[in-house]
């Protein structure tokens, strides 16, 4: 099984950071939701896609790790990797480097589930998402 990869390098803008110069903690979904759109692209699997096909994948758990701080100024990357599963879920997890030294700034993972247009939870995956999972070898 291929491993789905991805890498978006963000820009630290002073509005994500406190008044220490350090990013605030509410900053860290939307660098996680910026590589989700790009693996998205990469892989031809984002919103507007799910969308198309009449279903919706809301966030259901969201969590992450500092090992470092994230300081104004920095541009760090955010590599995100799919991890496959058999159940009706998209599972992300997530590390945050320092492109300066490589070293490893934060962790992290989501989960989403799928819903159909209804707000439906699904128990089993959708036609769509298993055709994309055959696609690239997710099975």
């Amino acid at each position: 099984m291929q491993e789905l990869k991805a890498t978006k390098e963000i820009e630290i803008r002073f509005s994500e950071v406190d008044s220490m110069g350090v990013v605030w903690h509410g900053s860290y979904p939307l660098y996680f939701e910026d590589a989700r759109e790009e693996w998205g692209r990469k892989f031809g699997f984002g919103y507007m896609d799910m969308v198309e096909h009449d279903f919706y994948a809301p966030l259901v758990d969201l969590e992450f790790h500092y090992k470092r701080p994230i300081i104004y100024g920095m541009r760090p990357r955010v590599e995100i990797t799919y991890r496959p599963t058999e159940a009706a879920k998209i599972i992300y997890d997530y590390e945050i480097y320092d492109t300066r030294d490589e070293s490893l700034l934060t962790t992290g993972h989501s989960v989403q589930v799928f819903m159909d247009k209804a707000y439906k939870l699904l128990w089993e995956n959708p036609p769509f998402f298993e055709q994309w999972k055959k696609k690239w070898e997710q099975e």
